[in-house]
């Protein structure tokens, strides 16, 4: 028997991506229709399986999302240019995730530690002086979310965040993808981004106890340091917490991240789950075919 495939994706603008097994679609909602664009995917764990190793696989599914996300948001964004643009090249999207690396490790690494640089003094126990830190990221990062939900183009792709929870909530309950079907299920789910992001923030305060106190610049490297191990852990963790078997344990990790998805999802309206309907359904009837050829495979989403 074939393992159950967990579908995933994202909001981009006015749409949404939607990942399968080994293929990709984005749907986008102009006013002549939707457009829809479908790319051939090959994992990078297909190619090199040690990459496909527990703890080693986190790293690369976030590479890997970060890269296929910012391609779908170009994508759509081209869809709404008042002149004619092309999507971003290479060159354009190695320039754009170098940007978006410097500003997340300046804005949640560099300056939460020199925060505590100021503080330290005061704390006497490296535990409490690491969580203290990890309090400062994560209100950082909710200063972010609430700061950019005030956006009417923001609270848009919040809606189109929700419609694609509620797509994937609806497929893995086993009913069929229609608008009425969907409706009715939740904007939360359990794998969702917002829970691997606080749950790394989570992370990142128990690996770094284990290493005292060191100088501001040493505190930084180590943080750097620390990503792949971390990004490894939470996604293990995620993982466990979309599983319904999954420990009690894991279920408190992820309840933070689920309340967090109330301001990250918005309840979207009947064409923006037709939206994300059609990107995930475009997915799935590509890896039915596909595995429906390979005899003794199963279908994924067939119960």
């Amino acid at each position: 028997m074939g393992q159950r495939f967990s579908y995933g994706g994202q909001a981009v603008i006015e749409g949404v991506m939607m990942r399968g097994r080994s293929n990709l679609a984005v749907a986008v909602r102009r006013r002549d229709g939707i457009v829809l664009r479908e790319e051939r995917l090959q994992p990078w764990t297909q190619r090199y399986p040690v990459l496909g190793w527990p703890f080693v696989r986190g790293s690369v599914a976030l590479i890997e999302s970060l890269v296929m996300g910012i391609r779908a948001l170009s994508f759509s964004a081209s869809q709404f240019a008042e002149e004619e643009e092309a999507e971003l090249t290479t060159k354009d999207l190695v320039m754009t995730i170098g940007f978006a690396v410097l500003l997340t490790v300046g804005v949640f690494i560099a300056l939460p530690a020199y925060v505590v640089r100021l503080v330290q003094a005061y704390i006497g126990s490296n535990v409490l002086l690491n969580i203290v830190e990890g309090l400062i990221k994560i209100s950082l990062f909710l200063l972010y979310i609430l700061g950019i939900s005030l956006m009417q183009d923001i609270r848009r792709v919040f809606e189109y965040h929700g419609a694609e929870h509620k797509a994937i909530n609806c497929y893995e309950a086993g009913e069929p993808l229609t608008v009425e079907n969907v409706a009715k299920y939740t904007t939360v789910h359990r794998r969702c981004g917002t829970n691997f992001l606080l749950i790394v923030f989570f992370t990142s305060i128990f690996l770094f106890s284990f290493f005292g106190r060191p100088p501001f610049v040493q505190r930084v490297l180590l943080h750097i340091a620390l990503l792949p191990a971390v990004a490894g852990i939470a996604y293990e963790l995620i993982r466990l917490a979309g599983r319904p078997n999954r420990p009690w344990w894991v279920e408190v990790i992820a309840a933070p991240g689920l309340l967090l998805q109330k301001l990250t999802t918005r309840e979207p309206d009947s064409d923006q789950i037709e939206v994300a309907i059609r990107a995930l359904q475009v997915v799935v009837d590509r890896d039915q075919a596909k595995l429906a050829a390979v005899p003794g495979e199963q279908c994924p989403g067939v119960h």
